[in-house]
């Protein structure tokens, strides 16, 4: 079970780099950490089907909530090509300052771009964002 859940984890963690590269945002880069820095706080498993070794997914996430700190991010795997659900979670993250300690507010450039993603699928220009535009 343990190399399961890691296994899972690494894939959650995979998909939210991949969601905000997407648009436009590295979550890993220290620039930006600066002014976005999500930290988990909570994390929700459902394991609906066994895998297997050399099994190809599709993985798909999106986030359902922004708080005033906080985002809530689901998560779904499928066996690629296949209506077959093996796993769902939610994620609860913060805008997290290192500096501090603390949570901070998550950033209205953030919330725009994330917004109006998940309404529209279309994303937005990172260089009209010049906290996270990285030249």
């Amino acid at each position: 079970m343990g190399r399961k859940l890691r296994s899972y984890m690494e894939y959650l963690e995979v998909a939210q780099s991949e969601y905000y590269r997407n648009l436009g945002v590295r979550i890993y880069d220290d620039r930006q950490r600066t002014h976005f820095d999500n930290a988990t706080v909570k994390i929700t498993l459902e394991y609906m089907s066994p895998l297997r070794v050399d099994d190809m997914l599709d993985i798909y996430c999106r986030v359902t909530r922004i708080g005033s700190t906080s985002m809530v991010q689901e998560t779904a795997i499928y066996l690629q090509g296949s209506d077959e659900l093996v796993h769902r979670s939610e994620t609860v993250s913060v805008n997290y300052d290192s500096s501090t300690g603390t949570a901070r507010t998550v950033p209205n450039d953030i919330r725009e771009l994330v917004t109006h993603f998940e309404r529209t699928g279309e994303v937005l220009p990172i260089d009209g964002f010049p906290d996270l535009a990285l030249n």
